[in-house]
């Protein structure tokens, strides 16, 4: 099963009621990530540095929000190259059109921005795209961190270029064996 994507499209939505927003952190090897959604689906995954203590209490959490880290741990454990969540997110068409390319980059692969822009259908948009693919609030789900510049060096990401190359070193490592990257 692929990752479903449900992206709103915030120009043209009329309903702005959503379900109640559950947030949970995991202590990925990368750092803290903090996890949100409802019941129905995944609404962002960030770093998120200011963590101090991770209450390793049990709480009630949503079941999506268990299968969510979950699925993230069997990623960092080399066992998962493609989540089965579904994720909403809100943006303009554009951006929806942008986090749509990302999700189609195989695990262990990289493309560049003036590639996605292609994909996208204008090879000038590239700074947009890459402006779309830094708002991009599912990271590690929705690949923001396989894309890469045209001269094939780490640029641009929100969690720091460090996550990038781990990230990339990761999924390389677990799809080909290779121990460096970058």
């Amino acid at each position: 099963m692929q990752t479903l994507v449900i992206f709103v499209d915030t120009e043209n939505s009329t309903n702005r009621h959503m379900p109640e927003i559950q947030s949970t952190y995991y202590h990925s090897p990368v750092g803290p990530l903090k996890i949100s959604g409802t019941d129905d689906y995944i609404t962002e995954i960030v770093f998120n540095d200011k963590v101090q203590k991770i209450d390793g209490r049990k709480k009630n959490l949503s079941p999506m929000l268990i299968q969510c880290v979950e699925q993230l741990i069997q990623y960092f454990n080399g066992q998962r190259r493609q989540f089965e969540l579904p994720i909403h997110q809100e943006g303009s068409s554009f951006q929806q059109s942008v986090w749509n390319e990302l999700m189609s980059i195989p695990f262990g692969k990289t493309i560049s921005y003036i590639e996605l822009a292609r994909r996208t259908g204008d090879t000038k948009a590239t700074r947009a795209v890459a402006a779309a693919n830094g708002k991009n609030n599912v990271c590690i789900i929705v690949p923001c961190h396989r894309v890469i510049g045209a001269n094939k060096e780490l640029v641009g990401y929100s969690g720091g270029l460090w996550r990038k190359k781990w990230l990339l070193e990761h999924e390389m490592k677990v799809a080909y064996g290779v121990q460096t990257l970058f």
